[in-house]
Parts: C-alpha cells; sequence; structure tokens
C-alpha cells in the first residue's frame, strides 16, 4: 500500500476510500474491460474528485488539490473540471505503475541473487538510485505502447511513414535496442541506464518520474534489509502475470522467509 498511502497523502485524497479507487483504476487499465466498463468506472471516479475538489474549496488543507484550487481554480487559470480531470489522472497514475515496479523489481531481484545482496547490503545511496533505473528499463511495465498519427511525411532510419499513418511506439522494445544497450536482456544493476524511456521523454517525460524513483530507490533496500530471508512461495511459472493489463506487473507475489 506504500504508493497508495503517498498518493493519498500529497493529494489530499482520503486512505480509506483507497478500495474504491483501486477498483475503478482496476477497471480502466484492463484490457478485457467494454467500453461501456471503462465509461462507468471514469465516471465514478470523477464523481468522487468532483466531491472531493468541492469540499477543498470549501475548506482547503494542505495538500495539493487544495493549491490547485486556490493557486490555479480562483484565479480562472483552471476550471473545476479540468482540475477534476488532473486529479484523476494523478490519483491513478500515483499508485499503478509505482505498485507493479515494486512486486516486479522484487521478483526479477529474487531472480538474482548477487545483485539482491549487493543491493541490500549497501550503504551508497547511488546503488539503490543505480539499480532502481536498470530494474525501470529492465521491465518496462507500461505494456499498451505510445500511439500517435502522422502529421505530415516523415522518413525515419529510411522508412517513410505517410501523414495519416498511424505509428506506436513500444517502450519495452527501445528498451531493449542491442544499439543502445549491450547485452539489453540481462540485469545489471552496474549498468548506466537513466536514458531509457520507461518515463517518456522530453516535454512528454511523465511528471510523477521523481516521485516514483524516490519511493523505489528506498522500497527496495528497505524491504530486502528487513526481511533478509524473502523468497517466493511458489514456483515462477505459477506466479500470476498480468499480461491483462496495460499496466505489467503480478496479480499477486506469494512470498515466504
Amino acid at each position: 500500500p506504500l504508493p497508495t498511502l503517498v498518493i493519498c497523502e500529497l493529494l489530499g485524497v482520503p486512505y480509506r476510500d483507497h478500495a474504491f479507487f483501486q477498483q475503478a483504476n482496476s477497471v480502466l487499465v484492463s484490457r478485457d474491460c467494454t467500453p461501456e466498463q471503462a465509461k462507468t468506472a471514469r465516471l465514478e471516479l470523477q464523481d468522487y474528485l468532483d466531491s472531493l475538489v468541492e469540499a477543498k474549496e470549501r475548506e482547503p488543507g494542505d495538500d495539493l488539490i487544495s493549491r490547485l484550487v486556490i493557486e490555479q481554480v480562483r484565479p480562472g487559470h483552471l476550471t473545476r473540471a479540468e482540475l477534476c480531470s488532473t486529479a484523476v489522472l494523478l490519483l491513478l497514475a500515483g499508485h499503478e505503475p509505482t505498485s507493479n515496479m515494486i512486486s516486479l523489481g522484487v521478483l526479477a531481484l529474487l531472480q538474482h541473487p548477487e545483485q539482491l545482496a549487493e543491493l541490500r547490503d549497501s550503504d551508497d545511496p547511488k546503488v539503490a538510485a543505480n539499480a532502481v533505473e536498470e530494474l525501470l528499463r529492465y521491465l518496462t511495465i507500461g505494456h499498451s505502447g505510445v500511439r500517435r498519427v502522422a502529421m505530415e511525411d516523415v522518413e525515419l532510419n529510411g522508412q517513410i511513414i505517410r501523414a495519416g499513418e498511424g505509428v506506436v511506439l513500444l517502450g519495452d522494445a527501445a528498451n531493449r535496442d542491442e544499439a543502445v544497450f549491450d547485452d539489453p536482456g540481462r540485469l545489471d544493476i552496474h549498468r548506466q541506464a537513466r536514458h531509457h524511456i520507461s518515463f517518456g521523454h522530453g516535454i512528454h517525460q511523465c511528471l510523477g518520474a521523481s516521485l516514483t524513483r524516490t519511493e523505489l530507490q528506498i522500497v527496495y533496500p528497505t524491504l530486502l534489509r528487513r526481511i533478509p530471508g524473502l523468497r517466493t512461495a511458489i514456483p515462477l511459472e505459477e506466479i500470476p502475470f498480468r499480461h491483462d493489463m496495460a499496466i505489467y506487473g503480478v496479480h499477486e507475489l506469494p512470498v515466504t522467509w
């Protein structure tokens, strides 16, 4: 629950409601939900955040939504509807990717015990920071791709993309590009991997990248030190991976120690 606790604290969302918005988010990132189910889930979230924003307008607190109400909505820089849509995005993006990176990252480290031990035993924060970048590259949990339409003819590596044609950028493929990363299929926490595109690139880079990095840099070494005998409780082939979700991960990761 750590990412959920953190994003709730930052936004000013009551943590007691986490089961509701986590369920709605599961619908929105599912590859199997119908358009009607997705619409219902999004409307429920928007109604929930609209009520919360209304409460913040009456009685602002020391949180991000309250600050946006005071600094953006009241002066007219944002409409209330725009704030609600932004709050929905921040709430969902603030816990779903990080939660899955925690579980998948732990699983990857358990499969590489020497690197796990090095991360666990090191007091150097740079080791954790470097390990996080490599895990972000190695795992690349965003599997839905970035979809765009060419506005004009473009030549890319000898290939002509015509105006009006669709383009899909697969981040997991880019992060395993042999022209950029040596032996990309290998996990190496010493690799200089910060130029991965797991958070996007340029002006479209994820605004929450710093928060995710900070959480992961704290979680991995802390968890491994507190539970030094951590190991999976079932064989790898029995772990239920989230192949049915746009955000890759595991539905659950049974462990023991």
